[in-house]
């Protein structure tokens, strides 16, 4: 995968998405951190196992290595770079815009087949599924993904995508949350290259402005246009989709109101009190 693709700065292009996206403070995003649901019932533990099943996949394809460390704690060199962070991160986006979408597609065809309202639900899931576009979208102006990586990409979606259409009819809860443990996986993903950007093992990143159309969509403020400040907008965004969907997970599916509807966007954090969520610490942070 090359790393040499071209991208201008300036922030005139096109006109605005279907969905604004909401103006983050400096605070907010600086406040995000990694965090777990515990799983309680036999439909968390089925959907958190498959998350891990499915990390461990994407670890693989995407050529994941923790950084290896001595007897001593020490470094023994650095084995993640910035091409192989653009690669996980294609192939990460690439899955999220997964669920939101097929589970949007199935309760608007449910809507229209009862003759009822969806209780505000569709537009979030939609909302979602647009946003983890605009992440893939975003990151495809920084790297051209060459013929195995399109491959995968293809695969992968075929699979995830029917596999996930069929889990929803049948359990749309155990799919929420589901994504919601996803979501804790990518949250802790992009906190670990943010990390490794600050410790100055990613080089290339340290004067690499952010693509057009992210400071566009993100309404990126002067000063924080960087690669650091785009990881921290995204990360921003997965600790939404985690809270919302863990949320969504503890609801009635069929007669409970979408509490999101119209001010999901509102807060990064709004759901956390209510999802059951903690922080990681210590070893859990470093996944």
């Amino acid at each position: 995968m090359s790393t040499e693709r071209q991208h201008t700065t300036s922030t005139h292009i096109g006109q605005k998405s279907s969905w604004t996206h909401p103006i983050y403070t400096k605070d907010q995003i600086l406040a995000v951190r990694t965090a777990h649901r515990q799983a309680h019932t036999w439909q968390d533990k089925v959907a958190l196992v498959t998350v891990r099943v499915l990390r461990w996949g994407m670890d693989f394809v995407s050529g994941y290595r923790p950084q290896a460390t001595n007897r001593n704690g020490l470094s023994r060199g650095y084995v993640m770079t910035e091409q192989k962070w653009i690669t996980r991160f294609i192939f990460l986006e690439s899955v999220a815009g997964v669920p939101g979408m097929v589970a949007g597609m199935l309760r608007h065809l449910k809507s229209i087949r009862r003759m009822r309202r969806d209780n505000g639900w569709i537009e979030t899931l939609l909302e979602e599924a647009y946003n983890e576009r605009m992440h893939l979208l975003t990151f495809l102006k920084l790297a051209e993904p060459g013929p195995s990586m399109r491959f995968m990409v293809l695969g992968a979606q075929w699979v995830f995508f029917s596999g996930f259409s069929i889990a929803y009819l049948i359990s749309p809860q155990i799919c929420h949350r589901f994504v919601g443990y996803l979501e804790e996986e990518a949250v802790i993903t992009y906190s670990k290259a943010i990390q490794d950007l600050e410790n100055g093992h990613l080089p290339a990143w340290g004067s690499l402005e952010a693509p057009a159309m992210a400071i566009k969509y993100w309404q990126m403020p002067e000063g924080q246009r960087c690669m650091r400040s785009l990881l921290l907008y995204v990360r921003a965004d997965e600790a939404k989709h985690r809270d919302v969907n863990h949320a969504l997970g503890n609801l009635d599916q069929n007669m409970d109101r979408n509490p999101f509807a119209a001010r999901v966007q509102a807060q990064v954090q709004s759901a956390a009190r209510s999802t059951g969520l903690r922080q990681l610490q210590g070893e859990d942070n470093q996944k």
